[in-house]
């Protein structure tokens, strides 16, 4: 694994057409779901073919989301206005709204983990969400959802912008990006769900901005930096190795010079200058095997998948039959 890197030539294009697709989502069926920016989700079967679902009344800008046991979306509204559930059939209506007499801000992500619990991130309570956009601001929290909807609560909070949020394969720890303060973290998740205190997994340099991860078969995490479209596999000591790359240096340079002033903002988060990708979100495991990875994109009208070496492990939705 040490010796894997990936060029643009190894990039292939998957599906066409999408709208801001950020999350990507794999079933063992061929089948993958990521984020609509239109208000739901598309779905890309097998074949190829898209479907989009849209929200009926309601739809939510679609950062995060994933799926419940059965088969409807938990979408994370990056418009301020929580998580909502939809169905397949775009039936949409609020999940979760307020927790601790706490109106959701910024919903950034949400995952439900294999003992069907959900776990909801909250990037930051600044409106408008990019005055989050520095090293030195941490107001960002998780929620913890029960199975039913019931008993939310903030597990973990004065996070430096939270994005993805992941139980890893053995259910024992919560592993969390937290983009702007630049590492990834986790907490020992206890018994009755409450978080330990933030241990720091690794910590990224200039141009790196985590945001979407995954885990692999060895206990490896992979996780996709904005901007820099940076893929980067972490082991379980911490140890970075660089898998991809696709950025102007120069360009990249200047956004950095940007965020150590702390005067980034969203027309600099936009401001990549590539080759092919655009600024890779996510990454998720797929193919009858996993071995076959999906990278989501901010930025792009499509997904790029790759051949990995390594199978990723297996998501709570993964089985789903639908």
């Amino acid at each position: 694994m040490d010796e894997f890197r990936l060029t643009i030539d190894d990039l292939v294009d998957y599906g066409t057409g999408l709208t801001r697709p950020e999350c990507v989502l794999c079933l063992k069926s061929g089948t993958i779901f990521t984020s609509n920016g239109d208000g739901g989700v598309t779905r890309i079967d097998a074949n190829g073919e898209c479907r989009h679902i849209l929200g009926d009344r309601y739809r939510p800008m679609t950062n995060g989301f994933a799926l419940t046991a059965e088969g409807d979306f938990l979408i994370a509204d990056l418009r301020g206005d929580g998580v909502w559930r939809m169905g397949q059939d775009g039936t949409c209506a609020p999940f979760l709204r307020n927790v601790d007499g706490i109106q959701l801000g910024s919903t950034n992500f949400v995952g439900v983990d294999s003992k069907g619990r959900i776990w909801a991130t909250i990037s930051t309570e600044r409106e408008p969400r990019q005055l989050a956009y520095r090293g030195d601001v941490a107001d960002g929290y998780i929620v913890l959802i029960e199975k039913d909807g019931s008993g939310a609560r903030i597990v973990a909070d004065n996070i430096g912008y939270t994005n993805e949020a992941i139980v890893d394969p053995s259910g024992e720890w919560l592993v969390v990006n937290e983009t702007f303060a630049r590492r990834t973290s986790r907490y020992a998740i206890d018994d009755d769900g409450s978080l330990g205190r933030p241990e720091t997994l690794t910590e990224y340099g200039a141009g790196t901005y985590p945001d979407g991860l995954a885990f692999d078969e060895e206990g490896a995490i992979w996780v996709t930096s904005v901007v820099s479209n940076r893929l980067i596999r972490v082991t379980p000591d911490g140890g970075q190795t660089l898998i991809f790359e696709d950025c102007d240096a120069e360009v990249l340079a200047a956004v950095e010079d940007v965020f150590q002033a702390g005067e980034m903002g969203s027309e600099h988060m936009a401001k990549v200058v590539s080759q092919r990708a655009r600024s890779i979100s996510s990454i998720a495991f797929g193919g009858p095997d996993r071995r076959t990875a999906y990278l989501g994109n901010l930025l792009d009208d499509r997904l790029y998948s790759f051949k990995s070496p390594v199978a990723g492990a297996a998501p709570s939705h993964w089985e789903l039959d639908l």
